[in-house]
């Protein structure tokens, strides 16, 4: 199966969590024949991701005009220049009126880590989301809870009962991708929620990622669970 057929991207794709966002905004982006990458968060440089990238405040309008894809959209730089800003929720709302393209959308910041639990004001999640991906590393698992791979640490602790320090079991990706204030905080009453554990690198890894799966999936608001090499772009298996 391939990318488009595990996740099946229409309208708004909001991708949350951590382990393997951007990734799988960019591999969904070259999966697809028009796609646009955008963001509700901050998100460093993309330009090597998409054909055309255009820093507005008006994206609907340059949509309506577009003839490249896939299409990189975002308002401005970050003080630093380092990284771009992104767009207030309703704005990006607004694009799904502008295209059929889907609107690949990172709603959610990790600091390039493998597990997280969000803050009060995260996600930010657009209310006309049509599919939500909260995504996990698999290689969390036997980590120990700290911010060496876990943003946020004291809130996954706080969501599993660990105490900082203690190694990472797999019930407790379980917990994180399942919990209302885990990965389903803030989903659209009607969005699709296609969980995403990413870096299943080999046999030991797909074994633990097939434990977390069957319990992950056993939630009446997860539609899939996908294993995947997002930065291989390679779907390991979707189960459904």
């Amino acid at each position: 199966m391939n990318l488009r057929e595990a996740f099946a991207p229409e309208g708004i794709v909001a991708v949350v969590g951590a382990g393997g966002k951007k990734s799988t905004l960019y591999a969904l982006a070259a999966e697809c024949q028009r796609a646009v990458v955008t963001t509700t968060v901050r998100i460093p440089p993309f330009e090597g991701h998409v054909d055309r990238l255009e820093i507005t405040d008006d994206p609907v309008a340059v949509l309506e005009a577009n003839d490249e894809w896939p299409l990189g959209l975002v308002p401005g730089r970050d003080g630093d220049r380092k990284r771009y800003l992104g767009y207030e929720t309703d704005t990006v709302d607004a694009m799904v009126e502008a295209t059929d393209a889907p609107l690949l959308t990172k709603a959610d910041g990790a600091r390039t880590r493998w597990l997280k639990a969000p803050k009060e004001d995260e996600p930010q999640i657009p209310d006309a989301a049509s599919v939500v991906v909260p995504v996990a590393s698999v290689k969390s698992v036997g980590e120990p809870l700290a911010e060496e791979h876990v943003h946020r640490p004291e809130r996954v602790a706080d969501l599993t009962g660990r105490e900082p320090g203690e190694e990472i079991q797999p019930e407790d990706v379980v917990t994180v991708l399942t919990h209302e204030n885990g990965g389903l905080k803030d989903v659209p009453e009607d969005a699709r929620v296609v969980a995403l554990l990413n870096m299943v690198d080999d046999e030991p890894l797909e074994a633990t990622a097939r434990e977390i799966t069957d319990e992950v999936l056993a939630h009446p608001r997860i539609d899939r669970v996908v294993l995947g090499r997002m930065d291989l772009r390679k779907v390991v298996d979707v189960v459904a």
